[in-house]
């Protein structure tokens, strides 16, 4: 699914493993030490090498443990994608700790990041739905929204995916991008 919002920028939903995408930049669903984990963190770090972890644990040593909503970049290593922007998602406590406005720091603070470094295009997993525990459907709204409104106030990332590792994540945001597009620009 592709949607089209003018002026050149898109954003797109595919199935896959994000290691696999050929966009300047893949986001990482890091946990605040950026040492590594499970899930597309973990993936991350194995296909795309020590170059990685080495830049993690510089970012670490001079700024300390990335804080939930925020992103920082490293090179993308041995990755199709020439960057890894880590974000730290937030843990789900039933939408009352802030939830919501973290989540879209995440994406927001990375777009930002990607427009800095001039990358035309992007690739995001599904943050915090993994042992975070985000519900998906409203992690989907969240992403989709975040994305849309940073898409119609930057000509800068062009294109940004949303890589779905399975079909339930696929058909939320699919969902999700569908009623996005009923909407009437803010």
């Amino acid at each position: 699914m592709n949607i089209d919002l003018g002026g050149g920028r898109t954003i797109e939903l595919v199935r896959g493993n994000i290691v696999n995408e050929e966009t300047d930049a893949i986001v990482n669903a890091a946990n605040s030490s950026l040492l590594g984990g499970g899930g597309v963190d973990g993936a991350i770090h194995r296909t795309g090498g020590p170059a990685i972890l080495a830049e993690c644990r510089q970012w670490v040593a001079a700024n300390g443990r990335l804080p939930a909503g925020r992103a920082m970049a490293t090179t993308g290593g041995k990755l199709r994608a020439r960057h890894v922007i880590h974000t730290v998602g937030p843990v789900w406590r039933g939408g009352a700790a802030g939830e919501p406005e973290l989540l879209a720091g995440c994406y927001r603070t990375a777009l930002e990041l990607a427009r800095e470094h001039r990358l035309r295009s992007i690739a995001f997993p599904a943050i915090s739905c993994g042992v975070f525990g985000y519900p998906l459907d409203r992690a989907a709204t969240v992403a989709v929204k975040t994305v849309s409104k940073f898409l119609a106030s930057y000509p800068i990332p062009e294109s940004v995916l949303l890589v779905a590792f399975d079909v339930a994540t696929e058909q939320t945001l699919k969902l999700a991008l569908r009623e996005s597009s009923r909407q009437p620009s803010a």
